[in-house]
């Protein structure tokens, strides 16, 4: 008995201490609390951002029809979209204005031009050797990531990227470093990788690179090679953009009614609590517990894996709240029909949790199965509802089969006896 009164103890502590850590934070390693600047990083509808609308413009001397229009606007908004979640911006939207504009809306940053700042440049990409000739187009590029690791065999692990180029940019790729390694004494031997003309970066070359792959290198880091390979990465777009309009954006829902969502959420949640404890009783009690778990470490994910969170992404924790109590409800029927034909605490608890298994984890998993198919498919509030409710399902899943079983079985540990505790009475048999 003592033995499942301090696992019981020592499992609510655990989760005070944890949820604490959550709410506040420790400033000693650096941890944000949810409820401090800086901890959750808030959409665009929570807390405003930017937005610049672009003019699209063929180029001098090109003419599109209306299909082509069409077409090479679609381009430019998935380039747009890819370059924002490349950034981290995940709850950034871009809808296309009419039929030749482009709105792009960023969260958390108040100054617009800040926004294009981070955005980058979203017209023509060059690299243009230090003799101003044009060695390649974005289109020559097939592919840029960010790697980490050594360029040369006795070289430091660094930050670069790495550049795969077209079959026909090889050739004139190859001439063109051959020619500049030729004025390494001079220091004119670099070649630029432009964005409407203005220079990014200016990596040097020191001999010929005949390949269809090469890196670039420097003193960068993680972020800086990370974004100079989602902006090759977006290639050459098939519009020239011109920004027309840059303005702040107040938030759509606002701090104050954020707030009040808030309130209405934890009185939701304790209306849950109070609907188990009443229908469930000692069951109810460890679902409650186990829920407050849920809620602690939820939050303390959001802040460590810096989720962007919107008012879809709120809709994904609601979602996968009332999944995590559904799961604790299948399992607890499944105990009260166990003891409901005679059998002892410990083994209805054991095959209460055995026969909702299965069901548990189909439901969960074929939800998972959909979080990552919107994750990897969807964009911008999609990808941030699907996010969520990736994590949400993940936590669910832990707090059901491993928290509630740890607290189940603790109370098994004391020695419980009455049935009523559980909810649960003998069914009547027949003479």
């Amino acid at each position: 008995m003592k033995n499942g009164a301090g696992v019981f103890v020592f499992v609510c502590l655990c989760i005070v201490l944890l949820c604490s850590l959550a709410w506040f934070g420790l400033d000693t390693i650096g941890l944000k609390g949810i409820t401090e600047e800086g901890g959750i990083t808030k959409g665009l509808d929570l807390v405003g951002g930017s937005s610049i609308v672009y003019q699209a413009e063929t180029e001098e001397g090109t003419d599109l029809d209306m299909t082509e229009m069409a077409t090479a606007m679609n381009t430019v908004v998935t380039m747009l979209r890819q370059r924002l979640d490349t950034l981290g911006y995940t709850e950034a939207t871009v809808a296309m204005v009419g039929t030749d504009r482009v709105r792009v809306e960023i969260p958390g940053i108040d100054n617009p031009e800040e926004a294009v700042q981070k955005l980058g440049s979203t017209a023509k990409l060059q690299f243009v050797d230090s003799n101003g000739k044009v060695v390649l187009e974005g289109a020559d590029i097939k592919k840029a990531q960010a790697a980490y690791g050594q360029i040369s065999e006795n070289g430091a692990d660094e930050h670069y990227v790495s550049l795969e180029l077209n079959s026909e940019a090889i050739e004139k790729f190859a001439d063109a470093t051959e020619e500049m390694a030729k004025l390494q004494s001079s220091g004119k031997n670099y070649i630029s990788i432009t964005l409407d003309g203005e220079a990014i970066s200016s990596p040097s070359v020191s001999e010929r690179i005949y390949s269809e792959s090469c890196v670039i290198s420097g003193s960068y880091d993680a972020a800086d090679s990370q974004w100079l390979a989602s902006i090759i990465s977006a290639g050459q777009m098939p519009l020239v953009l011109r920004d027309i309009e840059l303005r702040s954006v107040g938030p759509t829902l606002g701090m104050q009614a954020l707030e009040t969502s808030l309130i209405a959420g934890v009185i939701g949640i304790i209306l849950v609590i109070i609907f188990m404890i009443l229908v469930y009783r000692l069951l109810g009690v460890i679902s409650s517990i186990a829920l407050v778990a849920y809620m602690g470490i939820f939050g303390l994910l959001l802040v460590l894996f810096n989720v962007n969170l919107s008012l879809p992404g709120i809709a994904g924790i609601i979602l996968t709240i009332g999944m995590a109590v559904d799961s604790n409800v299948i399992i607890f029927e499944r105990i009260k029909e166990e003891l409901s034909i005679g059998k002892s605490i410990r083994a209805s608890v054991k095959s209460g949790f055995d026969r909702a298994f299965a069901a548990i984890l189909d439901a969960n998993v074929t939800t998972i199965i959909a979080a990552v198919v919107l994750m990897i498919f969807g964009s911008g509030t999609v990808q941030g509802f699907a996010i969520t409710l990736f994590i949400g399902v993940i936590v669910s899943l832990f707090m059901t089969l491993v928290i509630t079983k740890v607290l189940l079985n603790a109370v098994v540990g004391m020695n419980v006896k009455n049935i009523w505790l559980f909810a649960a009475k003998l069914k009547k048999h027949d003479a």
